[in-house]
């Protein structure tokens, strides 16, 4: 919860406050019309994108029989996360950003801090994991295609929601993150129109480790390997579009780890200095961090998709409408020789070729993207 100097609303206008007819109420954030509206602005581009992007992840590889892979179906549940935390979570904290207000009640309050939690660390894990998937498919490719089944995916995805479902609802209904009353600086009050946490020292350091730290470690040593191995392949390679292959799954490696450290290193590092210097941040910077982290939800359409040529010729197929089209949840033979025609073999994985229209010689393998 935010807090107020009572003292200080002496002679401000009831327009200042979040509820004017309680006599203790949060202050209303006081812009510019034209700040109010460019601020909004770029908060609803945020979510547009969050949740157009991820969508079209989510209808490109459930409706498209052929992108049923273990794989994929990891990459579904981490793009369902992050339209929800769009779709969801976004809305209600872009408008407390903007007006410094809460106007939903206490128990929505509750409700959304818990969902806010859970599909944040639902989506860290879900990187996690894709980080384990890739470092087999890459460093062991021929373990990979026994080890890394569809039973083994729904069970991480079982795992990423589970986990992410109690710690999120434990740590806010434990109340095991609030601090104390007694222990706020004298003379402050907790004002009514407002829903943010107050994390004691304990807990921003346990929360801290546990969802960001650890998993964020030991992805950076995945990755590390796997930039080793992939150079290492590239360079004992003789064919050129080998190395190349080689070289860009190196590359796109990068940047999915450089995107997940950039958007959230920054929220997590202030999450453990501020309990222990008394709150001392302004406002705007823990808003503009919070929101910092969120644009990682909606940069991994991009990165895990967008960047792949098989979301490419499906998401082409979604704007021309002809998923519509009965049987289009089968692609094409072309679709089918185009997709493998550029994909490394080790990242291969075998299919049931009962489910395509493709013939087995046009379509005997099937690609695991990411």
């Amino acid at each position: 919860m935010l807090l107020i100097n009572m003292n200080q609303t002496a002679g401000l206008n009831n327009s200042q406050f979040c509820f004017r007819s309680i006599k203790n109420s949060c202050l209303r954030q006081t812009y510019s019309v034209n700040l109010h509206i460019v601020i909004y602005l770029a908060l609803c581009t945020v979510i547009l994108f969050t949740v157009s992007g991820n969508s079209l992840v989510i209808i490109a590889i459930a409706h498209f029989k052929q992108l049923h892979t273990p794989t994929n179906f990891l990459t579904l549940s981490l793009a369902v996360a992050d339209l929800l935390l769009g779709g969801f979570v976004m809305p209600p904290s872009a408008i407390r950003t903007v007006e410094k207000c809460w106007y939903f009640g206490d128990i929505f309050c509750i409700f959304h801090s818990s969902i806010d939690l859970l599909l944040c660390i639902t989506s860290i894990l879900h990187l996690f994991f894709i980080s384990i998937d890739r470092y087999y498919a890459i460093c062991h490719p021929f373990k990979y295609k026994s080890i890394f089944t569809v039973t083994l995916m729904k069970k991480k995805i079982f795992i990423c929601w589970s986990l992410a479902t109690v710690y999120g609802f434990a740590m806010i209904f434990s109340e095991f993150n609030v601090k104390p009353k007694e222990s706020i600086l004298d003379g402050n009050n907790y004002c009514v129109g407002t829903c943010t946490g107050i994390q004691n020292e304990v807990s921003s350091t346990i929360s801290a480790i546990i969802s960001f730290y650890v998993p964020g470690s030991i992805m950076i040593g995945i990755y590390v390997k796997i930039y080793m191995v992939a150079s290492k392949q590239a360079k004992s390679s003789r064919q050129t579009i080998s190395r190349k292959r080689e070289t860009k799954a190196a590359k796109t490696l990068a940047i999915v780890v450089g995107t997940f450290l950039f958007c959230w290193s920054p929220f997590f590092l202030c999450y453990v200095i501020i309990p222990f210097i008394k709150f001392s941040v302004p406002l705007l910077l823990l808003q503009f961090l919070f929101w910092f982290s969120y644009t990682n939800s909606t940069f991994n359409p991009f990165i895990y998709a967008f960047f792949y040529k098989w979301f490419r010729k499906a998401l082409k197929l979604i704007i021309l409408g002809q998923i519509f089209k009965s049987n289009s949840y089968m692609l094409s033979k072309e679709f089918c020789f185009r997709f493998t025609e550029h994909i490394p073999q080790q990242h291969w994985v075998r299919s049931n070729l009962m489910q395509f229209k493709c013939s087995p010689s046009d379509c005997g393998v099937f690609f695991a993207p990411l």
